[in-house]
């Protein structure tokens, strides 16, 4: 009888740890999307662009402008801050192409919308942290979240919780003061794109020459950056 209790005991603390387990907010479409220069040019530092989709557009014409001045790399996730998996993917990818990096350009934000925006900052920490133990030699710099063109998008897909400019300002807002304390500069993207709405392609994405305008302000805040080193 005794044994049945222990065992009884066992099991519900198993099943009380697993109800407490935090599991991630899924999409229903999920993706992570990386990309490297052909033949990086030795010699030449090496950069990494981390972010979402839009990171991926603007990533073409970041490496078209620094042509000559660096290698640009990619890493692009639809996974957001918040959900526990992010840090690990960041260490994995870092693990797996064994680079050493002067400049980690990244973003998150405009995806999981099913976290509260405390739950987004919440997690920044431990994506800043796999950056720093992935990069440890690396200037970071942080990239504040575009706007949308008009509010109850759904970036997740359909059916996804939706996104507003409202949250888009509060996880920007939450995000800087963490960067601030943190000493990690940051690239106003957002600021930058309020005033070019125009550029937009549908409520989230832009045309080529938006992306042309993310990219050149990108390039611009790396090359800084690669100059103070």
């Amino acid at each position: 009888m005794r044994k049945i209790l222990v065992l009884m005991l066992m099991c519900a603390c198993a099943l009380g740890a697993v109800a407490q387990t935090r599991l991630p907010i899924t999409e229903k479409i999920e993706w992570t999307w990386t990309d490297r220069p052909v033949k990086p040019v030795p010699g030449l530092p090496n950069v990494l662009l981390v972010g979402d989709s839009i990171t991926r557009g603007y990533f073409p014409a970041v490496t078209n402008d620094l042509k000559g001045v660096a290698n640009v790399y990619l890493f692009a996730s639809s996974i957001c801050s918040g959900d526990p998996r992010l840090p690990e993917q960041i260490r994995i990818y870092f693990n797996m192409m064994g680079v050493k990096f002067a400049v980690v350009h990244f973003n998150n934000g405009m995806h999981g919308w099913g976290y509260t925006e405390q739950q987004y900052a919440a997690g920044l920490p431990g994506m800043i942290a796999a950056a720093r133990a992935g990069a440890p030699h690396a200037k970071l710099i942080w990239a504040n979240t575009t706007p949308v063109l008009h509010d109850g998008t759904t970036p997740g897909g359909p059916g996804a919780p939706q996104a507003s400019n409202a949250r888009i300002d509060a996880r920007n807002e939450l995000a800087a003061t963490l960067m601030h304390k943190e000493h990690i500069a940051v690239d106003d993207l957002h600021g930058l794109m309020l005033q070019h709405q125009d550029l937009h392609n549908g409520d989230v994405h832009y045309t080529d020459a938006g992306y042309a305008v993310l990219a050149q302000q990108a390039a611009n805040r790396i090359k800084e950056a690669l100059e103070k080193k």
